[in-house]
């Protein structure tokens, strides 16, 4: 296999592994979804025009990316949706699943960051 072939079959498999793991992140509060969506539309830019298109039209995904890659900014329902879920699985967690309280604070200091970084993006509404 030539080797600019296979650098983009390389590039298309890392992306759809970037992209599996930006739509685990939508539902688990701690694995970024951004970083991973981003990623995933870098390896597809540079190895499918047809999957890059894909993503940036899709129905779920398009919108939040080209916001992101656009305007840096986020949608206020996404904003408020994802720190909901944030707080909410980090308190319980902490209440319900962790005894060990450094633990306890390092889940909070966490859920303290995430909340700050999502809140230094522009606000679409």
């Amino acid at each position: 296999m030539p080797l600019k072939k296979m650098k983009r079959w390389l590039l298309i498999l890392a992306g759809s592994i970037s992209l599996g793991l930006g739509t685990l992140g939508v539902v688990v509060p701690l694995l970024p979804t951004t970083p991973f969506l981003l990623l995933t539309a870098a390896c597809y830019i540079k190895s499918s025009e047809r999957l890059y298109k894909w993503l940036i039209n899709h129905r779920l995904y398009g919108k939040f990316l080209r916001n992101y890659i656009e305007h840096k900014a986020i949608a206020l329902n996404v904003k408020i949706g994802s720190i909901a879920l944030l707080w909410i699985t980090i308190i319980t967690s902490s209440i319900l699943f962790i005894s060990v309280t450094w633990l306890k604070v390092l889940l909070i200091v966490k859920a303290v960051i995430v909340t700050l970084h999502i809140n230094s993006f522009r606000t679409i509404k």
